[in-house]
C-alpha cells in the first residue's frame, strides 16, 4: 500500500534515513516479476519498468525516472538493466541495487543456457521457432507502446521533439554513431537551458497525477559521494570483474578460449555505448573472422534468440560464447566447457554495469539540480527516444520481411527491405497492437497468446 504523501515525503528526505525505501522482500518480488516481462530490447524493458515502478507502485516519480535512464543512456552496457541497477539503489541501497541488476539479467541467462544446449544438441528444431514467430512480432507492439509512453513524459515542447526527430533520422538514415548522437544532444539541451530555459523547465504531466511516490522528483538521496567510498567501490569492483580471468589463466592456461572470451568480451562492455545493436557487428566480425567461434548464420540465430528471450539484447554473447567453448573445450568436457565460457562472458560483460551505477549514481544525485546538468539531460532524454524508434524501425524491418539490404550511398547509410512481406509475423504483430494498446493487457499476457498464436499458424502450415 502507498503511504500517504507526507510519510513518503519524509521517508525519502531525512538525513539520516537508514534501511529500505520498500521492504526488501516486496521489491525483490517486483523485480523478478519486472525480469520474466523483459522482452523486446531495452524499449520493452523500460516500458515495464515505467508502467509497475512508476505508474502502478508509485515508487519513484517520473522525471527521476527520466533522469536516472538519461544518466545510464551515457554508459557503455545496457542502459534498461543499469536503469533497473539505479532504481534498485534507490529504493533499497547496495543491496537492492544488486538485486535488482541481478534478476533484470537472470531469466535470459537460463533461458539462452537452456536454448544454446538445445541448438547445440538438437540444432534448429520447429517447436522453438514456431514459439519464436509469435513472440518476435508481438514485441514490435511492446516497442511502439514504450515509445508512446516514454515520448509522451519526456518530449514536453515542440523542440524536444524535434530535437527527438532529428536524433532517429540521424540514426536510421544516415547511421551517425550514437555517441556522437547523444553528445549533440546533450549540447542542445545545455544551450536550450542557457538561453531558451523554458524549454527544458520540468513540467508536472497529468498522467503522471496521483498519490505522491516514495521516491520523489525533489527529494534527495541520503547517501553522499565520497573519494573513499568511491575508492573502494573501484577497487572491489575491478577484482570481481577481473578476478575469474586470472583465475582460469592459471588454472587453463593463457591460450585456452576462456581466457580469450574473458579479454575479449571485457573489453567489449567498455565500448557498449548505444545499446546492443552499435556494437554486435564488431561482436559478430571478431567472434566470425578471427576467432571462429561460430559461423556468420549461427551469429544471426544466435541473435534471434537474444531477441525473443528476457534481459538485454547484449545477451547474445552468452550464445556465442557457449559455441565458441563447446567447439574448442581444451581438455574439458565440451558441455562444461560450454557451461565455462557462457557463464564467464555473461560476468564480465554485467559486472562493470554495476561498477557504473554503484560508482556514478551518488555523485549524478547531487547534480539533479543543477539546471545546467538537468537541461543537457532534458536534451539526452529526448534524444533516447530517437534511439527507441530506430530500434523499433529496425527490429519491424528484420522481422515482417523476409530479406533486407544495407544501403550505404554518400552519408546516407539504412537498412530497407528487399524481401516479401513475411504475412503470419504481420499478423501477429496485428494481434499483439489489438492486445497491448486496444484491449490494453499486460506485456505477459500479450507475449504468451502471441507465443500460441505463432504455434498455432506453424501448425497450419500458414509460416
Amino acid at each position: 500500500m502507498t503511504p500517504p504523501p507526507e510519510q513518503s515525503s519524509k521517508q525519502t528526505s531525512e538525513p539520516g534515513r537508514r534501511g529500505d525505501v520498500v521492504p526488501f522482500g516486496e521489491a525483490t518480488r517486483a523485480w523478478f516479476a519486472i525480469s520474466l516481462q523483459t522482452f523486446g530490447g531495452p524499449a520493452g524493458q523500460i516500458a515495464v519498468m515505467q508502467r509497475m515502478l512508476v505508474d502502478e507502485k508509485r515508487w519513484i516519480g517520473q522525471r527521476r525516472f527520466l533522469f536516472a535512464l538519461s544518466y545510464c543512456s551515457l554508459l557503455p552496457g545496457p542502459e534498461a538493466q543499469q536503469l533497473a541497477t539505479y532504481v534498485g539503489w534507490l529504493l533499497g541501497g547496495l543491496r537492492g541495487a544488486l538485486v535488482a541488476g541481478t534478476l533484470f539479467v537472470l531469466p535470459g541467462v537460463v533461458a539462452l543456457l537452456v536454448l544454446s544446449g538445445v541448438y547445440v544438441a538438437y540444432g534448429e528444431t520447429d517447436a522453438v521457432e514456431a514459439v519464436f514467430l509469435g513472440l518476435a512480432p508481438a514485441v514490435i507492439a511492446i516497442v511502439v507502446q514504450a515509445l508512446i509512453r516514454v515520448g509522451r513524459r519526456g518530449l514536453q515542447h515542440p523542440a524536444l521533439v524535434g530535437l527527438a526527430v532529428t536524433s532517429f533520422v540521424l540514426l536510421s538514415v544516415f547511421a551517425v554513431p550514437f555517441p556522437v548522437v547523444v553528445l549533440g544532444a546533450g549540447v542542445i539541451g545545455w544551450l536550450f537551458g542557457r538561453y531558451r530555459p523554458a524549454l527544458t523547465e520540468p513540467k508536472q504531466v497529468k498522467a503522471d497525477a496521483g498519490p505522491e511516490p516514495l521516491v520523489s522528483d525533489d527529494a534527495l538521496h541520503t547517501e553522499k559521494p565520497s573519494l573513499r567510498h568511491g575508492a573502494l567501490t573501484l577497487a572491489i569492483g575491478l577484482v570481481l570483474w577481473l578476478a575469474p580471468i586470472g583465475v582460469v589463466a592459471v588454472l587453463l592456461g593463457r591460450d585456452s578460449v576462456f581466457v580469450d572470451q574473458g579479454l575479449f568480451f571485457s573489453g567489449t562492455a567498455l565500448v557498449t555505448f548505444g545499446g546492443a545493436y552499435a556494437v554486435l557487428a564488431f561482436v559478430a566480425q571478431q567472434a566470425v573472422q578471427v576467432y571462429g567461434w561460430l559461423t556468420p548464420g549461427e551469429m544471426v540465430r544466435g541473435l534471434a534468440l537474444a531477441e525473443t528471450t528476457p534481459g538485454p539484447l547484449i545477451m547474445v554473447v552468452q550464445f556465442v560464447a557457449f559455441l565458441g567453448a563447446y567447439r574448442d573445450p581444451g581438455g574439458m568436457d565440451p558441455w562444461a566447457a560450454a557451461l565455462l565460457g557462457s557463464l564467464l562472458t555473461t560476468w564480465v560483460t554485467f559486472v562493470p554495469c554495476f561498477l557504473f551505477i554503484l560508482l556514478g549514481a551518488p555523485y549524478v544525485e547531487r547534480l539533479r539540480h543543477n539546471r545546467t546538468i538537468a537541461a543537457a539531460l532534458t536534451g539526452i532524454t529526448a534524444a533516447v527516444v530517437g534511439v527507441i524508434a530506430n530500434l523499433a524501425v529496425i527490429f519491424a524491418v528484420y522481422t515482417l520481411f523476409a530479406d533486407t539490404e544495407r544501403i550505404t550511398a554518400g552519408p546516407l547509410a539504412l537498412v530497407v527491405p528487399t524481401g516479401g512481406v513475411q504475412w503470419a509475423a504481420l499478423a501477429i504483430t496485428a494481434l499483439g497492437f489489438v492486445l497491448i494498446l486496444a484491449r490494453g493487457w499486460s506485456v505477459l499476457r500479450t507475449l504468451g497468446v502471441c507465443a500460441l498464436a505463432g504455434v498455432a499458424l506453424t501448425l497450419a502450415g500458414a509460416a
